[in-house]
């Protein structure tokens, strides 16, 4: 029987593993922390029973991943709910751009755009599963649906900036432009649109998803099915270099492309260790957990009712914020995502005390504190919201960094997604998860498609792990068969 080994424990890793043990390899997952999850780990840091998501929050990627619904993760307790809106962007005015599932209800919510809004949305998100198997994998192959995805592909080139202007109102466009920020990349630069597009399609098809219990139910679920499947998992097992590694078939990691330089040192080719050791990290997250008495009291009442609140003002505002920070400057009022998920999942408050998620755009490395930032960014839109605060538990983006290595500067997103970046991955290459030394695979949101509790990194990596042991020939002669 063949193995392999995982190192890292977050659903990428966990994803890989499951897709090998599948086929029939022995698994072994590696884990630096106590618990397994990266990302997807919930806790009680304010209040017991007050249960709080560590990152990874909404998952409109996650419930329409093909490979998660192959898992049927059900059986092993997972359960998706959904808010009543999916996401709210307020305005000074007291107006907002509504998001909700339906593309028709959205657009019926902002007026003389509705139109526009419709075109652009509702033919991918009523094929959103078929082009999913285009844009959830790496870009450059040959297409399974060439014209779906050239429908969607044109506008998602664009600069998000570009395409806002294609919007009349300001709720539009800040509704847009809230989402388009999720990338962490200067809004007026070309494929800025590409991230915001994806998530607001996946999210009209399947909705904004989040996992009853806290997104720790996610990984949970998948490390119970790999143990049924007679995997392993060990965690608090550091690994710094190769030599400890145990003898195995095939290394797979879930880990930054620096991590896995400084573990493979002189063992990486030259030209795959100077691509991971010059790979570029964007600006950070600065995260502030909230115990919050009745919840916040938004002056838009749609935000009331939704799942997740976009603070940032008006789109130029939110363009402005994101070119600063990624300047390395820290703004005034930064951009701030505020998540509600106990309106979908009452079962994560205690009483009239609910949980509050919210983290800033920060710069890379930000060492200050961005607290009253985020809590004046919210008190503008809910006057009245410190008054409600009964708690607080702070992460720094240096304290993110600590939280998951793979989080360098305290960027979340596992690297900056610039064209190349977003396009290759870690280095210039047709086979984004080949390592280099035969046997060895990166499955990390480093590579495509990225960033989300998806696993389609991990499921992707794993195709290749397996192509490599059911033909014995090297990573290079794989990128000649064809894409995994």
């Amino acid at each position: 029987m063949s193995t392999a080994v995982v190192v890292g424990g977050g659903p990428n890793g966990l994803a890989a593993a499951i897709a090998m043990a599948r086929a029939g390899v022995r698994v072994t997952v590696l884990e630096a922390a106590e618990e397994i999850g990266g990302g997807t780990r919930t806790g009680e840091a304010i209040l017991p029973g007050l249960r709080h998501d560590h990152c990874s929050a909404f998952h409109p990627m996650a419930v329409g991943s093909s490979f998660l619904q192959s898992l049927d993760l059900e059986r092993y307790g997972l359960r998706w709910r959904l808010p009543e809106i999916d996401c709210v962007h307020p305005l000074d005015d007291g107006t907002a751009g509504v998001l909700h599932r339906s593309v028709a209800e959205t657009a019926a919510g902002l007026g003389a755009d509705g139109a526009r809004w419709a075109r652009l949305f509702a033919e991918p998100a009523a094929h959103y599963d078929a082009l999913a198997k285009d844009i959830l994998r790496p870009l450059l192959r040959i297409p399974h649906h060439p014209i779906r995805l050239a429908r969607f592909g044109i506008p998602a080139l664009m600069p998000a900036s570009l395409l806002a202007k294609t919007f009349a109102g300001e709720q539009a466009k800040a509704l847009f432009g809230g989402v388009a920020a999720h990338a962490f990349h200067p809004l007026h630069r070309p494929l800025s649109s590409s991230i915001g597009l994806g998530i607001l399609t996946a999210g009209h098809r399947h909705g904004w998803a989040v996992a009853a219990g806290g997104s720790r139910s996610i990984t949970d679920a998948m490390a119970a099915l790999l143990l049924d499947l007679g995997g392993k998992i060990e965690t608090d097992v550091q690994v710094r270099s190769a030599s400890e590694l145990p003898g195995t078939d095939v290394v797979m990691f879930d880990l930054s492309p620096t991590a896995v330089a400084d573990i493979m040192g002189d063992r990486l080719p030259p030209r795959v260790a100077r691509a991971y050791r010059r790979f570029r990290y964007g600006p950070g997250a600065f995260k502030v957990d909230f115990a919050v008495e009745g919840g916040v009291p938004w002056t838009a009442d749609s935000a009331r009712r939704a799942g997740t609140v976009h603070v940032g003002g008006s789109f130029a505002e939110v363009t402005a914020t994101e070119r600063r920070i990624h300047s390395g400057r820290m703004p005034q009022r930064p951009f701030v995502l505020v998540g509600q998920q106990y309106l979908a999942d009452p079962q994560r408050s205690v009483g009239g005390v609910h949980p509050v998620w919210s983290y800033a755009h920060v710069p890379c490395g930000y060492a200050g504190d961005a607290s009253e930032a985020i809590t004046s960014q919210i008190e503008r839109f809910a006057p009245g919201f410190r008054e409600r605060i009964i708690g607080t538990a702070v992460r720094t983006a240096p304290g993110l960094a600590e939280y998951n290595p793979n989080y360098v500067g305290g960027n979340i997103m596992t690297g900056a997604k610039d064209i190349p970046q977003l396009v290759f991955g870690p280095r210039t290459t047709l086979t984004p998860y080949d390592v280099g030394p035969p046997g060895h695979f990166l499955c990390s949101a480093a590579t495509p498609p990225g960033p989300g509790a998806h696993g389609m990194c991990g499921a992707h990596a794993a195709a290749r792990a397996l192509r490599y042991l059911n033909g014995g020939v090297s990573p290079r002669a794989l990128g000649r068969a064809g894409p995994p």
